[in-house]
This record gives C-alpha cells, sequence and structure tokens, in this order.
C-alpha cells in the first residue's frame, strides 16, 4: 500500500485538477494519438503504419506546448480528418482512475473548491464526460482554451487569477504534467502534486521534484 501524503486540509480552500492522466487514465489519449489516429492516416494517405506514425510525430512536434496541440479543431483541419468523430470511435477506452470519486467525494464532504483544470479542448471534455460520471464534482470547469495559453506556458496562472478569485497560498493543484506542475510553481502555488503512473498501460514516470499520487487514497 502508497504511503499517505500528508497534507493540511485546513489550510487549502481550492483544489485545482488536472483531467487527463490524472484523474482519467491517459492510456485513452496515448492510444488514440500513438495508434488510432496513425491507422487512419496510413490508409488516406496509402503509407505503411510506420511511416505515417513519423509523419505525424513530426506534425505533434510542431505545436508540442501549445494550445494548439490540444485543439480538435486544430487538427482536424491539420490532418484533414474529422478528429473529434474518430475520438468516439475509441472512446471505450475511457476510464476513471481507480478511488478518484472516493477522494471528489471527500473534497465535497471538506466543502472545498473543486475546479476542474484542463488543457482538454472543450470537445474533449464533452466526449470525457458523455463516458464518466464525474462532472457533478466540480464547482468550476476552465480550459485552458478559455484562457488563450496552454497551462505550461508563461503567463496562464497570471490570467486564470484575473479570471477567477483564489488565494495562491490555499491552493493545491494536481497534474501528470511536470511542465505544466513547474509553471504552476513558477506562479507559488502552494501546493503541488504529480502523478505516479498516469497511463494504465505503461510504466510508472520519475516525477522529479514533485511528490507523486501513487493512489488518491493516500490523500484522505
Amino acid at each position: 500500500m502508497a504511503d499517505k501524503i500528508s497534507i493540511d486540509w485546513n489550510t487549502i480552500e481550492t483544489i485545482f485538477l488536472d483531467m487527463d492522466g490524472t484523474l482519467l487514465d491517459l492510456h485513452y489519449d496515448n492510444h488514440f494519438w500513438l495508434e488510432h489516429v496513425p491507422t487512419h492516416y496510413a490508409k488516406k494517405h496509402q503509407l505503411s503504419l510506420d511511416d505515417a506514425k513519423a509523419q505525424l510525430k513530426t506534425h505533434y512536434n510542431d505545436f508540442s506546448g501549445t494550445l494548439n496541440w490540444y485543439n480538435l479543431d486544430h487538427w482536424s483541419e491539420q490532418l484533414d480528418m474529422d478528429i473529434p468523430t474518430l475520438k468516439l470511435e475509441t472512446a471505450q477506452r475511457i476510464k476513471v482512475r481507480e478511488n478518484v470519486e472516493q477522494f471528489l467525494n471527500f473534497l465535497q464532504r471538506q466543502q472545498k473548491h473543486i475546479i476542474l483544470l484542463t488543457n482538454a479542448h472543450p470537445k474533449t471534455i464533452t466526449i470525457k464526460f458523455q463516458h464518466t460520471t464525474i462532472e457533478h464534482y466540480f464547482d468550476q470547469i476552465i480550459t485552458s482554451h478559455d484562457i488563450g495559453l496552454a497551462k505550461e506556458q508563461a503567463g496562464f496562472w497570471d490570467r486564470l487569477h484575473q479570471r477567477i478569485d483564489f488565494k495562491i497560498e490555499n491552493s493545491l493543484f494536481i497534474d501528470d504534467s511536470l511542465d505544466v506542475l513547474r509553471a504552476a510553481k513558477q506562479h507559488n502555488i502552494a501546493y503541488l502534486l504529480a502523478i505516479h503512473q498516469p497511463d494504465s498501460q505503461q510504466g510508472v514516470v520519475d516525477t522529479k521534484e514533485f511528490t507523486a499520487v501513487e493512489c488518491f487514497t493516500q490523500l484522505l
């Protein structure tokens, strides 16, 4: 059993939670972008799967870390493919991580302000919520597309602060991306946690300077 992560819940008012790789298993997204899209791209352009993956990797790298990387409309246009429809084809892989709802229930009972803070495109959020039962736990749902910057980009937290009122010294943020967590650290968000294994089908990750959540019961 994973060791308990000590948190003084009396000092925390606002909890910012990432979605993909944090509350939801990242396997769905990794499979979609690294297997499902390349398979359709290969058929469309009469390529081998390996060639399709190589071409797409170049496309992906061009926009990594920017808002467009998360924008389904951008990729539909770039690849001339209906990305939202393709996402629905693999929706059975969307899974809430173990004990996430138990954790969200705990936060509600503690009367914390629970905010979903995600880079996901609004169309992605709609698809995820159609296949999970977590939407009702959130007091607010904020996507980086509302802010105009990806969470890892400089200025994101300043813009977020202009949009909503929260105290950095009383906020907890949980995310699976080290770049995103480091941007939050630069903004002096007081409590930061990473994720031990964002994709259940891949190995654990080295979360460097951040304490990692292996199981959400560690926080209860």
